[in-house]
């Protein structure tokens, strides 16, 4: 090495322009990080996200500061059209129809929180133990589903809540459609433990010495967290349009209570007449149908381990 080459200074990383290896980091991202940034950047599903948080916000705290509520009400005037008093009108017997949007809401979403809740823990627990035993388990629990699914939900709500005390109430409705509601679940459940109790780490647990119930709680629901929360999603989807089915034929929430299905079969004969009766119920069962469809699209795509991508 010559004098000059000795005395010369080191130049720092990459001041020649080029990168140097060493100096080219990479941050660690875990997998839950990663799921957030993919439904973050799921612009569709955040849209929808932000519309269900401003209904839920209509429907739970709206009531709180609305002045009127739900029922009738006598400094209420009677059949007038939309004001900035009373934004959706009212009612020929002296309802305001915003508070009574408000109250159909909170109702329908109570209904529909519930049954997701029961139907996913139901069916979840079912559908892996369905799966996991397979063999004469399996197609014994399966022919159960297969009974309830030949059953219309319509007959076993008009049987169950016509003898049931109450029956009309909104969370005996939820309670009938969550115990009912569970079949498709389960069988999505059922479908993805088949494929994983052969995996390696099923056999290890057991070789560890693990116990049945352990190996389905610890180890096989924790693993079909993606299927169960994208299934939990589109099932309020479905049953805010089942309760307002429910309610339109008078199986659901009665009077003096209210639910958005409700509200639209008092209307059912003033779409044209009065229109702000029939309509706003209408436009918030769709809303929340849609966006929640649209949230359960974006958690599927984000919960996908086959994306190794994130979309921007």
């Amino acid at each position: 090495m010559s004098e000059i080459d000795a005395t010369r200074p080191a130049e720092p990383p990459g001041a020649s322009g080029q990168p140097d290896a060493e100096a080219i980091t990479t941050e660690e991202r875990g997998q839950f990080k990663t799921v957030v940034v993919r439904f973050l950047r799921h612009r569709l599903a955040m849209i929808s996200l932000f519309v269900f948080l401003l209904i839920l916000a209509f429907a739970f705290l709206g009531p709180l500061v609305w002045p009127y509520d739900h029922t009738i009400q006598r400094d209420v005037p009677a059949s007038i059209s939309p004001t900035w008093e009373h934004p959706f009108g009212t009612t020929s017997a002296g309802n305001d129809v915003f508070a009574q949007v408000m109250r159909g809401t909170q109702q329908s979403l109570k209904v529909a929180f519930t049954v997701a809740a029961i139907a996913t823990t139901i069916g979840a627990i079912y559908g892996a133990v369905a799966g996991y035993f397979g063999g004469r388990v399996d197609d014994i629990l399966m022919r159960i589903v297969d009974v309830i699914l030949v059953i219309p939900l319509l007959v076993l709500v008009a049987a169950i809540a016509g003898a049931t005390r109450g029956g009309t109430s909104w969370y005996t409705i939820a309670l009938i459609i969550g115990f009912f509601g569970w079949t498709s679940l389960s069988r999505l459940v059922r479908s993805v433990v088949l494929s994983l109790r052969e995996q390696e780490f099923v056999e290890a647990a057991r070789a560890m010495g693990a116990s049945d119930i352990r190996i389905i709680f610890a180890h096989l629901l924790p693993n079909t967290a993606g299927v169960i929360i994208v299934a939990a999603t589109l099932l309020i989807a479905t049953t805010i349009l089942a309760e307002a089915g429910l309610s339109f034929l008078g199986l659901g929430i009665q009077a003096p209570d209210t639910s958005l299905g409700l509200l639209i079969e008092n209307a059912r004969s003033a779409p044209f007449t009065r229109p702000w009766l029939f309509y706003p119920p209408g436009f918030f069962i769709i809303a929340i149908a849609l966006t929640v469809n649209f949230i359960g699209d974006g958690l599927r795509d984000a919960l996908d381990p086959r994306q190794t991508l994130v979309r921007r």
